[in-house]
Formats: structure tokens, C-alpha cells, sequence
């Protein structure tokens, strides 16, 4: 299984690229796409598909793996980060890629063991567990990269219930 894992944002998108099964995954590739504020949001919405959608023709992922909106104490970054999200799976839906969203507090938990972990934290985990020689820059690719080993050890546990719901 291919996953890419995106930290939405405006102005930084995040995106990085775990493969494996189970328990047992490697990095395969991670960076941004980034857009200019100086630009009107709905260009920046459109590029941020573009870049997106080149991930996508060019790493060729199983499923996308998306933070889920969160409370920002600005109503004005919730709502850009919402339409970012919109672009995202709007994307997925068109290619017919699997979409699994996890909450931050879970993702944190799940790769650090603790939901309210500094970025910091999320980083050296995330070296540890691909076993790379240093953190991933910047911080919206290791968080992405995050989100996409979340993904590793939630979906496992939702196969087992699906097949044990059949029975």
C-alpha cells in the first residue's frame, strides 16, 4: 500500500509518501507546495490542486491520508484550511483514490504516544520510525509524513473489525 499523507495549508501544503503493509513501511518521498499569498485565495486554491494532482500522476498513491479540520481561534484560517481540505478531497474523489482523515490529536498520539506533542516531538518520531538520518524539513512534510504512518496503524485495525463484522 502507496499513502500519501497531506498536512493541508494555505500558503504551505505538506505532503509525504509512506509505503508498506502493516506495521512495516519505508519513506518513499516528502516536500511542499506552496503558494503566495500575494495571490488571490482562488489561485492559490488552483495551484494547490495542480501540485497536488502531479503528487498524484507521479507517486501514484492507494489512498490519501488528510488531517482533519480542527478549531483555529481564527475563524478566517479555519475556513481557508477547510477549503484547502475541500480541494484535497475533491481530487481524491475524482481519481478514485481510498481518503482516510484522522484528527491532529490522534495522529500525534498514534506516532508519539502522547495528543499534545510539540511539532518538535512529531518530527524526531517520525525520523525514528522511517528510520531516516534526520528530521524531515520543513516541519509541514514530517507532519504529513505523520499522517500517513497514522494511516499505517489505524487501517490495519479497521481491516481486522470489517472482516470480524462479516463473520
Amino acid at each position: 500500500m502507496r499513502v500519501l499523507g497531506i498536512d493541508p495549508g494555505s500558503e504551505t501544503l505538506g505532503w509525504g509518501v509512506v509505503e508498506g503493509s502493516g506495521l512495516r513501511y519505508s519513506p518513499v518521498d516528502f516536500g511542499t507546495v506552496r503558494s503566495s499569498p500575494k495571490h488571490a485565495f482562488s489561485k492559490r486554491l488552483a495551484g494547490i490542486y495542480q501540485g497536488v494532482s502531479e503528487l498524484v500522476d507521479r507517486l501514484s498513491p492507494d489512498v490519501i491520508s488528510i488531517e482533519e479540520a480542527f478549531y483555529a481561534a481564527n475563524v478566517s484560517v479555519a475556513m481557508k484550511l477547510g477549503q484547502v481540505r475541500g480541494v484535497v478531497l475533491l481530487l481524491a474523489e475524482q481519481r478514485g483514490i481510498e481518503i482516510a482523515e484522522y484528527a491532529p490529536r490522534l495522529i500525534k498520539k498514534t506516532v508519539v504516544g502522547y495528543g499534545a506533542a510539540e511539532k518538535r516531538q512529531v518530527g524526531e518520531m517520525v525520523k525514528l520510525l522511517l528510520r531516516l538520518k534526520t528530521v524531515p524539513t520543513p516541519h509541514d512534510a514530517a507532519d504529513a509524513l505523520a499522517i500517513a504512518i497514522c494511516h499505517f496503524h489505524h487501517a490495519g485495525m479497521k481491516d481486522k473489525i470489517a472482516k470480524s463484522m462479516s463473520k
